[in-house]
């Protein structure tokens, strides 16, 4: 068997064509086959692009193909549960676009079709591998900034195209689902812990209705996070965590670029005007390339996927606490 794990691909979404494939094309473990659309030209053009040897005509063909291994599904939210079931049915591992399902409920019946088939199934939240979530993960265990008790996240883009389909609130659109998702990953990934309640607030756009500015405060049992999302703001990122010792603050924490380094601080807390301030500086990588081997040697090897669905369903429980949060006006309780 060779090293490297067949990947095929659903879709020609734009986070495919133009992130994922190239990356993971960069990998030890990782060979993308085949790519899937439900027009031919497209996915042959697709191909062509992206020199994957197999175009397929609709989904179900390339799940029919036995040289494919796994696949990997970036369809658009209402989708991703849906052909992940029909990928595992077909004993295929599946690593599966944020957020991984629509609701709770619909995250079980992904779990439910994991444990018959028997294959892999795992969200790609690709910040859980990048050096620098490791690297602050380890600074906060380390106690050097002392007790984590607080975290601060913005994030916001600018998007009023009418046919995109974060703007298309039957299939999953608006800025919880898509980038909200974000400051509820790491802040479950730094707490090591589930929020006991949760309050959120979101203003919905009159025309999509989709939710348009969103924020929201996670109550965790060792302290709290707050986080603003929009998708109708300037663009912008920012993660800032603060122990009751010093301050981590993450420069590009979601979006980490490909061609660059990326850089985190870690703040001692000497003075307001940053003179404790260190910086660490991570080589350049592309945390796609990494969640994609990260994902295919746990295949070949037998280990642990970077994000289970035991992982993407309390992500879904905050998800669907913040709506009901938003919708009654009230604090939300959450499953232990």
């Amino acid at each position: 068997m060779s090293k490297k794990v067949r990947w095929g691909v659903l879709g020609v979404a734009k986070i495919a064509t133009q992130k994922v494939i190239p990356a993971m094309q960069q990998g030890e473990w990782s060979e993308i086959v085949g790519i899937a659309s439900r027009d031919l030209a497209k996915a042959q053009r697709g191909a062509a692009d992206l020199k994957i040897p197999k175009a397929y005509g609709s989904y179900e063909e390339l799940l029919a193909d036995p040289e494919i291994e796994a696949v990997y599904n970036p369809l658009p939210n209402h989708l991703h549960v849906p052909w992940s079931i029909r990928a595992a049915e077909a004993g295929k591992h599946v690593l599966c676009e944020k957020p991984i399902s629509l609701t709770v409920a619909e995250c079980r019946t992904l779990m439910d079709a994991r444990d018959r088939t028997g294959v892999k199934i795992g969200e790609a939240f690709m910040v859980r591998t990048h050096p620098q979530w490791l690297r602050a993960r380890e600074i906060v265990r380390s106690g050097q900034i002392g007790d984590l008790r607080a975290i601060m996240c913005a994030f916001s883009y600018f998007n009023r195209d009418r046919a995109n389909v974060r703007n298309i609130e039957e299939w999953g659109g608006g800025g919880l689902m898509d980038i909200g998702c974000y400051p509820i990953q790491i802040s479950r990934f730094l707490f090591e812990q589930e929020p006991v309640r949760v309050v959120g607030r979101l203003e919905r756009d009159p025309e999509f209705h989709t939710d348009r500015l969103g924020s929201a405060i996670l109550d965790f049992s060792a302290g709290q996070s707050v986080f603003t999302c929009s998708t109708q703001l300037v663009p912008y990122q920012r993660v800032q965590i603060f122990g009751t010792k010093g301050r981590v603050e993450i420069e590009i924490p979601f979006n980490a670029p490909p061609d660059r380094p990326c850089r985190l601080f870690v703040d001692n807390g000497a003075d307001v005007f940053g003179s404790g301030i260190q910086t660490e500086e991570f080589a350049i990588c592309d945390q796609y390339t990494i969640q994609g081997d990260a994902f295919s040697q746990a295949l070949r090897e037998g280990g642990e996927i970077p994000t289970p669905l035991e992982d993407s369903l309390g992500n879904m429980q905050v998800i669907e606490g913040l709506f009901r949060s938003a919708h009654e006006n009230s604090w939300v309780p959450l499953p232990a």
